[in-house]
């Protein structure tokens, strides 16, 4: 038979192994828990810094934006002031009647003046 000292070692031995047990899973859990929350931390940061970064690229497009439009509304005064100066050209009656190199080398030579003069 077993004595009464044995079965209380016995107990104190499974005890001890169910202590060093749960021990190393309280041990595994807490570490999971720590790298899951590290995780999360990272992954915060990480949208954070992607939300900054499309702030920032959301500013340069409308920076762009602004910036082509005041490029636009420039073309198109000077398409306005071109399409009238080309109006003006072909509603002008030919310098030399019934030559019309003569006259197309009168107004070259006219508008070669005029960028010539300062």
């Amino acid at each position: 038979m077993i004595s009464g000292l044995h079965v209380l070692a016995l107990a104190l031995v499974v005890s001890l192994a169910a202590n060093a047990g749960l021990g190393a899973a309280w041990l595994h859990a807490r570490d999971a828990a720590t790298r899951t929350t590290g995780e999360r931390d990272s992954a915060r940061a990480d949208a954070s810094a992607c939300s900054d970064g499309v702030a920032d690229l959301r500013d340069l497009a409308d920076e762009r934006g602004r910036r082509a439009k005041a490029a636009q509304d420039t073309a198109a005064q000077r398409r306005r002031q071109q399409e009238a100066m080309a109006q003006l050209i072909l509603s002008t009656p030919a310098s030399v009647p019934g030559d019309v190199c003569a006259s197309a080398q009168a107004r070259v030579d006219s508008w070669t003046r005029g960028r010539a003069a300062p």
